[in-house]
Formats: structure tokens, sequence, C-alpha cells
């Protein structure tokens, strides 16, 4: 099927000719952060069922405890619209590489950090506190990390296979949801579970370390995109436009902003239901062992990593829309299958409604970091993609597992369903309406 705008893709694709020399440091630096950013939301989504509740929660009983430890998990993303805002306009302004070094930085030392706090049990409530100001840290982070990431790709890489080139930050998620998820795993299986809840846990967070260090010795290597120099070099003189909010100019084109939003709605609470939620709602509310359950969410995360590549690579054939609204159409069908599988309390039946679950999700995901990224034009694309992306997380995903065990727990599954059934139709209301944008020249975008 031909895109609407194959007809103008060789004169659109000047804003860049070939990938540049330095594109594969450019890739893994972008993936880097993604990588780091997932493994510990996965790490972290894993030991809130498990570990974080009753080591900062205690004296409470176990679904208040789940609760409050999912609640702090959502407390960073209260923090990334600040990011976003404020990363997005430096960024904009002052480059892209400069921001994302900085980010990377306090996002991994945010994490790490997490591993050597004090216990309730050791300083009461001040415990609590630390861990709540440390997830903010990493939320203000994230605000300007991955929208930025996504960009740099998008903005280096060839204008053909922007989409395919584009999903490698995306995929970073379930990559780094595979090394979180082998790292309990491995925990799990070397260590008591009292060693584990003493100490074990503490390991999985000081992981971050060594991908702190190499990622910035990645990011420090790469250069300012050559799409953001064209366009500051036209903008010099445009003293006035230049003093102006990057996020105030994204928010001039709100059509732009609201079919990004609606786009992003379905695709991050289906992320957060196979990824997250899944592990909760499994071995809280059904007698699966953890261990089983991060096996599946781990082999499904491959699953998901080959869906985004191949969703990204297939967009660039068929259009943004058609890649996006076959997988939203799948997800809206597989929805209460999926559930359905996990009451058998059958493990294969469980690795099945994961693993079809978040390789359609990825289908959806691949695509969207090219398409968001062409939305915006150039002098306020960090702040605009940032936006979208970070205004999304906040709206669906960071509240997704809370409102699903709530749903449960109060008026059972079949409000889950309907949930997640129903931001999947927003999502493919928003696509369905939005312009094709496959192969557009970026520094042609107005």
């Amino acid at each position: 099927m031909a895109s609407p705008v194959d007809a103008v893709s060789e004169g659109a694709g000047k804003d860049r000719p070939t990938a540049p020399s330095g594109f594969r440091r450019v890739l893994t630096g972008s993936m880097a952060g993604a990588i780091l950013e997932w493994y510990d939301f996965a790490i972290y989504g894993v030991l809130a069922a498990t570990v974080l509740g009753p080591l900062f929660f205690p004296g409470e009983d176990g679904i208040t405890k789940l609760l409050l430890a999912l609640a702090t998990q959502g407390l960073g993303f209260v923090a990334r619209p600040l990011g976003g805002i404020v990363f997005g306009h430096l960024g904009d302004r002052f480059g892209r590489k400069p921001m994302l070094v900085v980010t990377f930085l306090l996002l991994g030392t945010a994490t790490a950090a997490i591993g050597v706090l004090p216990t309730y049990h050791d300083v009461g409530i001040t415990a609590t506190v630390l861990l709540v100001a440390l997830r903010l840290v990493q939320g203000f982070a994230l605000g300007g990390e991955f929208g930025g990431a996504v960009l740099l790709v998008s903005e280096y890489g060839e204008p053909k296979r922007r989409g395919f080139w584009a999903a490698w930050p995306q995929a970073g998620a379930p990559a780094g949801t595979v090394l979180a998820t082998a790292m309990i795993t491995v925990l799990a299986l070397t260590t008591s579970d009292a060693a584990f809840e003493s100490w074990g846990w503490r390991v999985a967070f000081l992981f971050a370390l060594p991908l702190l260090i190499i990622g910035f010795w990645i990011r420090k290597g790469v250069e300012e995109s050559p799409v953001f120099r064209e366009a500051q070099s036209h903008i010099a003189p445009q003293t006035q436009e230049k003093k102006k909010s990057s996020i105030l100019l994204a928010l001039s084109r709100p059509r732009q902003v609201l079919h990004g939003l609606g786009m992003r709605l379905g695709e991050n609470i289906a992320f957060y239901i196979y990824t997250t939620f899944v592990i909760a709602y499994a071995t809280s509310f059904f007698g699966f062992a953890r261990g089983d359950v991060v096996l599946a969410v781990t082999f499904a995360s491959v699953f998901q990593f080959v869906g985004m590549i191949g969703g990204g690579a297939w967009s660039d054939r068929v259009g943004r829309k058609t890649a996006m609204l076959v997988p939203t159409a799948v997800l809206i069908a597989w929805a209460p299958i999926f559930f359905w599988l996990v009451h058998f309390e059958s493990v294969p039946l469980l690795w099945i409604g994961v693993c079809v679950g978040a390789f359609f999700h990825g289908m959806l995901a691949g695509p969207e970091a090219a398409w968001i990224t062409e939305l915006f034009p150039t002098r306020y694309r960090y702040a605009g993609a940032s936006l979208v992306f970070q205004g999304s997380s906040i709206i669906a995903g960071a509240p997704a597992p809370f409102i699903a065990v709530w749903l449960i727990e109060n008026f059972g599954v079949g409000m889950v369903i309907g949930y997640l059934a129903v931001t999947m139709a927003i999502t493919f209301v928003a696509v369905a309406t939005s312009k094709e944008t496959k192969g557009v020249d970026l520094n042609a975008v107005k």
C-alpha cells in the first residue's frame, strides 16, 4: 500500500541524504537512555509488588502496600511535564546533545541512589520521603530524555528509513525490561527470599552504575544534530522568535498535540498492562509464582522488541497511519482474550496472552517515534515531542497500573477490559483522523 506522500518522498528526503558516519554512536547513545529508563521502571515495578511495599510502607495490608508502592512509582511521572518543559526549551535553544547528557546523568545517578536508601525500619518516614524525592528526580530527567533521544535519531537518520531508525530508541523499553527481569530472575535464583529482601533488591538498582558510565561515555562523543544546526543558522537573525518559549510554540499547534496525545493514550496503557500490571495482577490475585510471571514478561519483551523494529520498518513502506491502525485494532480485540487466558491460572496460557499483547503493542509503538517527530518544526520539535511523550505518560501511563488494580478490587476484571479497550479506541480515532507524515522533510515542517 502506497503512502499519500510517496510521490514527494524523493524531494522530501533532502533533509538527510544518508546516515552520517557518527550515526551508529547516535543510535547507541539514544538507546542507552531508553534502556536505563525502562530498566529502572521494570525493576521498580517488579519490586513494588514483592519487596518495596513492606520495606517503605509497613503497617498496611497487602493490597494497600501494593497500591502505595505503585503510586510512588507513578509519582515520578508528576515531574515529567516539568522536565519536558525545561529540557525541551533548552534543547530547542542550545542543542539536543547537552540536554541528553544532563538527563542521562540525573537518571542514572538517581536510580543507583535508590540502591543505597535506608528503609522505613532504619530511619522511619525519612526513608519514604527519600524514595519519593529520587522518583521525582528521575521523572524530571525523563521528561527531557526520551523525546530528545527519539528526535536526535530522527534528525540524523535517512528520511526513507526514518520509521525504522526512530523505532530503535523505542525498542530500548523492552530491551530495558528484558535486562531488568533477567537481573531479578538471576537474583531470585541465586539468593534466598530473606537475602533478596535484605540486600538482593539493592543490587538490582546499583547495576545502573555501569550502565550510567557506558552510556555517558557514548553520549559525550555524539555530535549535534545536523538538522538542528541548519535550523539554528536560519533563525539566528530572528531574535524575537528565539526568545519565545518552545513549549508555547508547540502549543500553538493544538491539532498536532491532541493527535499525539490521543495516539499515545491507548499505547501507554497497553504497555503498562502487559509489562507492569500483569506482574502484580497475576501474583496478587491468582496463584502464579513470581518467577513464572517475571519470566513471561521477559520473554514477551523480546516479542515487543521485534514488533517495534518491524512496525517502524513497515511504516516506511505503507505509511505511519496504516502501520499504527492495524495493531491498534488487534489490541482492542485482544483485551478480553488476554484476561480470559490469565484466569485459567496456566503458565503457558499466561505466556500466550502476554506475548501476543506485547508484540502488537510493539507494532503500534514502533512507528510513533518517527510520526511524533514529524509533527513539529525543528525550532520547537524537542519541546513538542516531549510535550506529547510526557503529557501522555502522566495522563495515561502513570495511573494505569494503579487504576487497573483499583478497578479489579472494586468492580471486577470487566472494568479493566473496558478501560483498556476504550483507550485503545481513542488511539484508533486519533491516528485515523491525523495526516500522513511518512517521508516528510524535517526542515520543511512548518
